[in-house]
């Protein structure tokens, strides 16, 4: 019960967590405009990004979008896989301590190993990002990247 005059800041989101094994198909793109474009999905709304992994060299980002996004993914400089849930662990929650995975990214990195993480883990997104927002936030982050580099 809340009285009068009284706030409360606590936000219950009614959407159940995602499922370890659900299908996802991912959207990979040049980091440089994925970190734009979540920029621009984070100005937003707020809702229109979901979880988003950063890949082991730092060259591209990759966005959970729906099953069937790939389908109908025509987006230049981008690519839309299937994954179907292969190899795809919704788990958020950073590597145990002593584990191959274990450690910031930049210490995994300079040690060679793997450091594929989440820059946005599933626990702080959306379920996935709706790809009709992604497709408008990727052409104006390569837009913005055009008009920057062009100032040069």
């Amino acid at each position: 019960m809340v009285e009068a005059g009284m706030e409360t800041s606590q936000r219950i989101d009614p959407r159940p967590p995602p499922a370890p094994h659900t299908a996802w198909d991912l959207v990979t793109v040049p980091a440089r405009q994925g970190l734009e474009a979540v920029d621009i999905l984070r100005r937003g709304d707020g809702d229109g990004v979901g979880p988003v992994l950063h890949d082991d060299d730092g060259d591209t980002l990759g966005f959970l979008v729906p099953p069937g996004t790939a389908a109908g993914w025509d987006v230049p400089g981008s690519t839309c896989t299937e994954t179907n849930g292969r190899g795809l662990v919704l788990a958020p929650e950073p590597p145990a301590a002593g584990t191959a995975g274990a450690g910031s990214v930049a210490a995994r990195a300079a040690a060679g190993a793997d450091c594929t993480c989440w820059l946005l883990p599933p626990g702080e997104a959306d379920l996935a990002t709706d790809p009709v927002v992604l497709r408008r936030a990727l052409g104006e982050a390569a837009r913005m990247i055009e008009a920057a580099d062009s100032c040069r």
